[in-house]
């Protein structure tokens, strides 16, 4: 069969160029999707030693990450009596297990932030700290700064 002398053999390069440029607007929306901001963002405020008080944090942030999966950013910070959950060595009693869920909660992207004056109370260092602890300068400051940013806050 003898080539059409009226066809341009850029006719079909242009084709693909042009059906490649609908859909790499089209796979960047899908990729918001995947990767952007997950449309659910909470964060703890965890203030007390209680053993059953951090229970209770740790399995209500639990359950939102069952239920919402990847489409949740949980951050708890620890202030006051409530840091010695993220100590290697607290000074409080604070049952291992807990400290076990924690770092669980933290494999699965819940963030713990340290508040960095109840540290310095405390004559503790970063050192101090379990591994998945983020320090932060003031506590109260990052509860602030995340509803700002339109975290829901949850705190009893």
């Amino acid at each position: 069969m003898a080539a059409n002398p009226s066809r341009s053999p850029l006719l079909p390069a242009l084709f693909w160029l042009a059906l490649l440029g609908l859909a790499l607007p089209l796979a960047a929306g899908a990729a918001d999707d995947l990767f952007g901001e997950p449309k659910h963002k909470v964060i703890y405020q965890l203030n007390k030693a209680d053993p059953e008080y951090m229970e209770s944090i740790l399995f209500s942030a639990g359950e939102m990450m069952r239920k919402y999966g990847d489409d949740i950013h949980i951050v708890i910070t620890a202030i006051g009596p409530g840091l010695h959950l993220l100590g290697k060595l607290p000074e409080r009693p604070v049952p291992e297990i807990l400290q076990e869920r924690a770092s669980s909660l933290a494999m699965y992207g819940v963030e713990f932030h340290a508040c960095g004056n109840t540290m310095t109370t405390l004559s503790w260092t970063e050192d101090d700290l379990l591994d998945f602890a983020t320090v932060v300068p003031i506590g109260a400051d990052d509860l602030m700064l995340y509803q700002e940013k339109g975290y829901a806050y949850i705190s009893w």
